[in-house]
């Protein structure tokens, strides 16, 4: 044991004798990615050189590169540095291998790598690349050929995605909670073994409560306890497979699973009717009736039998296997006079129970069914067999010679008409009456040309022929109804203004159509357009606004109508619109014509103004004519029968003193002058004013006095007038009623 140990501590100091030397000729250059130890073309001779290799003189990190990266420069991937560049310019890096030219670039004076493209690391995850150093001037390797790997860094780029979606499964209806329905996957391109990108959950999205999810194996089971295929058969679930184990911000894809509930035997047979009424034609042999089963498949298969009825023998039934309808067999003639109906109870049994489910039994339905014998029409039967007729040759015309009888069999019992047969009387030798069966003779008979005339008459039971026409497309559409479209001067563009329908004379049927139009000639107008509703009417719209009836009051829009019909019919009806005065509701107030005038004023003030005139003049017509028959007024007439006038009056006297040629008290009670007496063809006895004196000259005197006209003086003055002119050198005083002469002047 010494000896090992002794001989084993000799061989390592030996061996540090060897290292040495190198150790004072340079560095080592290894590097713990490096390969194996190469010697450098450049270095000393080695006297040992056949016992050692120089170490490599390359100096270099694992690479790694982020896989996606988008930036506006190249990104930096590494270093390349070898210890025989001092950094003068004379070593030049070249690189080589994957992506050498296309993706990686090196920097040749540096060393730097840098990435040029955006890197996917599911399309490839590593490159693998050689580097040299050579001399710059001879391109002469300084350096051995090194090899290195650039591997891509896994990112979280790429969603889950179901490969094998989307998924059909089914489950039996009724099943228990948490029964497998079936289990997805979803698979993910990013590096499983770098974080959490490739590492998925599951959830549902769509389809709770009736189904849930396992988040981790995506396995699909029954969330509710006995779902009922009869109610619901089908359901659209929607799962999501969520990576970064479901963390906010993890990528996320969705597949669809439809699930089926299939079919157990949970439902009996159910007749819909208890009773059914069943009308059967005579000579009809198969009628239907069915039992609804909710369950499909065998599951709903049945069995029919009648349990009884009446009429037996008369029907069978049998079950038909492809729609498990009851077919009712009839094995017997049926004659609605004889019976016209019959009733028969019928089962339903289902054939495959499920032994699990016998308590929602039992499995059967009975229903009673009434089959109804319609009556055909059969023809008329002759009451008695037609025998012999014998008539005499030289019967007249029209001698009866029998009667045929026959009656309809029918309930109806309706009216028989007969005939003869013309074929078997050619000669029309012989006439029946069509209402009674009278046989008559219609030409003379010649016993010698022919004995026996054989007749075939017709009973022929009469009914009433209801004829329909059928309608043809013959008439167009038109207007419903005459429009009245009013439009307000102030109507906005895009207003609605009229909604129009149509109607045709022709039958509609279900789904016809009127499409409307405006006529060709006004379709590009730039007043009002037509929109079709597409529910037989139409809307007329206005295109712009500022229409005024000054300038035109009122528009005739053509609008072209057609039907649905084969062939379709068209027709233009014309859309009188309106233009009127409205109020801010868009209630017209006024729609005709404006007489435009200066002053502005409307039709109703223009009527009421010329009314005014008329009546104005008629009134002074009526004055006219009212003044034209009254008499003439006398002169001085006025409204008051007395008024008040000053006279000047003229006299000769004694002056002031002299008193004796007038009374004064007369001339101041004004009672006294009026007297209605007048007299005008001689002087009143009454005394006068003054008295005539011939011894003494008389004075002239003025004298103002107040007199009142009274009616009788109008009358004198009147006739005054027509005087001579004698009397003019008369004076007279009106008030008194009669003459005065005056003395004339000497």
């Amino acid at each position: 044991m010494m000896g090992w140990c002794c001989s084993g501590i000799c061989g390592a100091l030996a061996l540090l004798a060897l290292l040495c030397p190198l150790r004072e000729r340079g560095c080592w250059g290894l590097n713990p990615s490096s390969g194996d130890v190469e010697k450098s073309p450049h270095s000393d001779p080695d006297p040992w050189g056949a016992l050692h290799r120089h170490k490599r003189s390359w100096v270099w990190n694992q690479f790694f590169v982020l896989e996606e990266f988008t930036g506006n420069e190249p990104l930096y991937v590494g270093k390349l540095h070898s210890d025989v560049d001092k950094g003068d310019g004379k070593v030049k890096y070249v690189l080589s291998g994957e992506g050498s030219t296309s993706i990686f670039t090196i920097d040749e004076n540096t060393g730097d790598i840098h990435a040029t493209k955006r890197l996917d690391r599911e399309a490839q995850a590593y490159y693998t690349l050689q580097a040299q150093a050579v001399d710059r001037v001879t391109n002469i390797p300084v350096e051995p050929r090194s090899e290195f790997v650039v591997k891509v860094q896994d990112i979280n780029d790429n969603e889950p995605k179901f490969l094998d979606g989307p998924y059909l499964a089914g489950v039996p209806e009724m099943s228990p909670l948490g029964t497998m329905v079936v289990q997805v996957a979803a698979t993910d391109a990013d590096d499983p073994t770098y974080g959490n990108s490739a590492r998925v959950v599951y959830s549902i999205i769509h389809g709770q409560p009736y189904f849930s999810v396992e988040p981790k194996t995506g396995v699909i089971r029954t969330a509710l306890p006995n779902m009922d295929r009869e109610t619901r058969d089908q359901y659209v679930l929607v799962i999501q497979a969520k990576d970064m184990v479901g963390q906010m911000g993890g990528l996320s894809g969705t597949t669809s699973v439809t699930v089926t509930l299939t079919d157990v035997n949970d439902n009996p047979p159910r007749f819909t009717h208890s009773k059914t009424p069943l009308s059967l034609p005579v000579q009809s042999v198969v009628a239907k009736i069915r039992a609804a089963d909710e369950d499909i498949g065998s599951n709903a298969e049945m069995d029919y039998r009648i349990m009884d009825g009446d009429g037996p023998g008369m029907f069978n039934i049998t079950t038909d296997e492809n729609t498990q309808d009851g077919v009712i067999i009839l094995l017997k003639p049926l004659d609605f006079e004889t019976k016209s109906s019959f009733f028969l109870r019928i089962e339903a049994t289902n054939r495959n129970i499920d032994s699990n489910f016998l308590s929602a039994g039992p499995f059967s339905d009975t229903t009673s069914v009434r089959v109804t014998v319609d009556d055909v029409n059969e023809p008329p039967v002759f009451s008695t067999p037609l025998g012999k007729m014998v008539v005499s040759e030289d019967a007249r015309v029209g001698t009866s010679i029998g009667r045929v009888s026959a009656h309809d069999p029918d309930t109806s019992n309706n009216a028989i008409r007969y005939s003869i047969d013309r074929n078997t009387d050619l000669e029309r030798f012989f006439n029946v009456d069509a209402l009674s069966g009278v046989i008559s003779t219609a030409k003379p008979l010649d016993r010698e040309a022919n004995l026996i005339h054989n007749l075939t008459v017709f009973a022929i039971d009469s009914r009433i022929a209801l004829i329909t026409v059928q309608d043809i497309n013959d008439n167009a559409p038109v207007f419903a109804i005459d429009y009245e479209t009013i439009l307000c001067e102030n109507a906005m563009p895009g207003q609605v203004i009229q909604t129009v329908s149509a109607v045709d004379k022709d039958e509609l049927l279900s789904g016809h159509r009127f499409y409307f139009a405006l006529a060709a000639p006004v379709a590009g107008n730039l007043n009002f357009t037509l929109r079709d509703n597409k529910d037989n009417t139409a809307s007329v719209l206005t295109k712009r606004g500022g229409f005024r009836r000054r300038e035109q009051p009122v528009y005739r829009l053509p609008v072209l109508i057609v039907d649905s019909g084969s062939p379709a019919l068209s027709s233009t009806n014309t859309l009188f619109v309106r233009v009127c005065d409205c109020d801010s509701d868009s209630v017209a107030l006024s729609c005709g014509a404006v007489a435009y005038t200066a002053t502005g004023l409307s039709t109703g003030a223009l009527v009421a103004i010329l009314g005014c005139i008329i009546t104005l003049l008629v009134m002074v017509l009526l004055i006219v004519t009212m003044r034209r028959r009254r008499k003439e007024p006398l002169i001085l007439e006025e409204e008051r029968d007395i008024r008040e006038n000053i006279v000047r009056y003229d006299d000769e006297g004694g002056g002031e003193e002299d008193t004796e040629a007038f009374d004064m008290v007369t001339l101041r009670n004004l009672n006294v002058i009026r007297d209605p007496g007048v007299r005008r063809d001689v002087t009143p006895d009454t005394p006068t004013f003054f008295h005539y004196s011939s011894s003494a000259r008389p004075a002239y005197k003025s004298l103002f006095f107040f007199f009142s006209f009274d009616t009788d003086f109008q009358k004198v003055a009147r006739q005054e007038e027509q005087e001579d002119l004698a009397c003019k050198k008369r004076r007279y005083v009106s008030g008194f009623g009669w003459w005065a002469p005056v003395q004339p002047e000497t």
